[in-house]
């Protein structure tokens, strides 16, 4: 495990942990510390590894490539994007369903998915999402266009800073031809947490999961994001 890794893993599974959908009840707490103070690193990369729909994916990321599941190459694979993603076939992806049937999702969804998997999956968040479906695992949220939009990693583009609120331009889902794809970006207003994103600036780009803004993306974070999110709904939806 990497501190970088648990630190990026922490940013995306603490609004979902706080909110009581995933993970170790509490886990929340040592994702702060370890975000912002760069402490209990191993308490954070326990709990990631606990969360029902979240570990499958990177250890099945990593075992691929020989790396460990919360590398931090690992995590933005899963949360944002990148080549390790690229490579993954129905084989590789069978034994992820299989884990997630362990963790709580029905086996007759888990036959039906079987089925259905495309050639070339994509073991990215998004396609999580939109595939396998949001709550779907866990039970605790209900599988609907306005969650998938909240669950998604989505970006958007900072407008203005008024203290504890965030107004930004969002990329946001909704359906085209009874298909959700990525409309334009519109506007939206964000509770924001300074200790996440210290420094933030008008014009910067950021990630946005279930409502709160976790990462400042670099130029090439933002287009992995949009490409590899873009591909996972096409997938999904194909």
């Amino acid at each position: 495990m990497t501190l970088a890794g648990a630190r990026l893993g922490a940013r995306f599974s603490l609004a979902t942990n706080r909110l009581r959908y995933c993970g170790p009840e509490g886990a929340a707490d040592a994702f702060l510390r370890t975000i912002v103070e760069r402490a209990d690193g191993e308490a954070t990369g326990r709990a990631l590894l606990a969360f029902e729909a979240l570990a499958p994916y990177l250890t099945a990321i990593g075992a691929k490539h020989g790396l460990h599941p919360l590398d931090e190459a690992v995590v933005e694979a899963y949360w944002i994007g990148n080549d390790l993603l690229d490579a993954f076939t129905r084989a590789d992806f069978i034994p992820i369903l299989e884990t997630l049937g362990a963790r709580g999702l029905p086996p007759v969804v888990v036959r039906r998915l079987a089925l259905r998997l495309p050639d070339h999956p994509i073991p990215h968040h998004a396609f999580h999402v939109a595939f396998v479906g949001v709550g779907s695992v866990t039970g605790r949220v209900a599988t609907n266009l306005e969650n998938m939009d909240r669950c998604r990693p989505s970006w958007a583009q900072v407008e203005a800073i008024r203290g504890g609120r965030l107004d930004v331009s969002r990329s946001k889902l909704e359906l085209s031809g009874g298909r959700p794809r990525i409309a334009r970006s519109g506007p939206e207003a964000l509770s924001w947490d300074p200790r996440l994103l210290p420094s933030l600036r008008v014009g910067d780009s950021i990630a946005v999961h279930w409502g709160l803004p976790v990462l400042r993306l670099a130029p090439d974070q933002l287009d992995r994001l949009e490409t590899y999110t873009r591909q996972s709904l096409e997938l999904a939806f194909a």
